[in-house]
């Protein structure tokens, strides 16, 4: 840790799976169609964009799976308490450690992407980029920086360990600043939960 992007790909669930699918396929596209591509390899995406009428769009699934949501759902009353599936990694607090990174950051990385594909100079027919904070944050870590953004205690159950999941996954993005001269502007925990917690809070008035 942190993950560089030539690091050994050897995906421990479906999930990654099929990420590593998409970019075989992508190969192959370039093998015969001449095809160029930019990879971008999300860490966890949270939070929610802050445009000049506020903050608009948000993260929401049905049914939902992510951390941050979830956790929220406790501070709005909506759920009884947040779920942490396993205690015992090998970690400083035994709970799983994760790369989170604002959409908005994510956003940006896209458009110097497509730019850099767009550049005579770029001569690799694929750019592969990591986007993350490059900091890792525990399960945790995320329940007490939501517990401090929305002033609500947030009842945690400890549960068994899910399969297929790594005790810590952090990106390194140096590549990505150094190559497309990008920077997240959104690195602090709480400033993510933040602009989630504002969305969450207006979607449910």
């Amino acid at each position: 840790m942190p993950i560089l992007e030539d690091a050994r790909l050897q995906p421990t669930n479906t999930y990654g799976e099929s990420k590593l699918l998409v970019e075989r396929m992508l190969e192959w596209f370039h093998r015969i169609h001449g095809l160029r591509s930019a990879s971008l390899r999300y860490f966890n995406v949270a939070g929610a964009p802050e445009g000049p009428n506020g903050i608009t769009r948000g993260e929401a699934h049905e049914p939902e799976s992510h951390l941050i949501p979830l956790i929220l759902d406790v501070a709005l009353g909506r759920r009884k308490s947040i779920r942490i599936y396993g205690d015992d990694y090998p970690t400083a607090d035994g709970t799983c450690i994760r790369d989170y990174i604002h959409v908005s950051d994510l956003a940006d990385a896209h458009l110097l992407a497509l730019s850099a594909l767009e550049s005579t100079a770029a001569a690799e027919h694929r750019l592969i980029y990591n986007l993350g904070n490059g900091h890792g944050f525990s399960v945790r870590e995320v329940i007490e920086s939501a517990r401090r953004v929305t002033g609500h205690p947030i009842p945690a159950e400890i549960h068994p360990r899910r399969a297929g999941d790594p005790a810590v996954l952090v990106a390194s993005s140096e590549k990505a600043m150094r190559e497309l001269g990008w920077k997240p502007r959104y690195t602090q925990l709480d400033d993510i939960l933040r602009t989630a917690w504002l969305w969450h809070q207006k979607r449910y008035q």
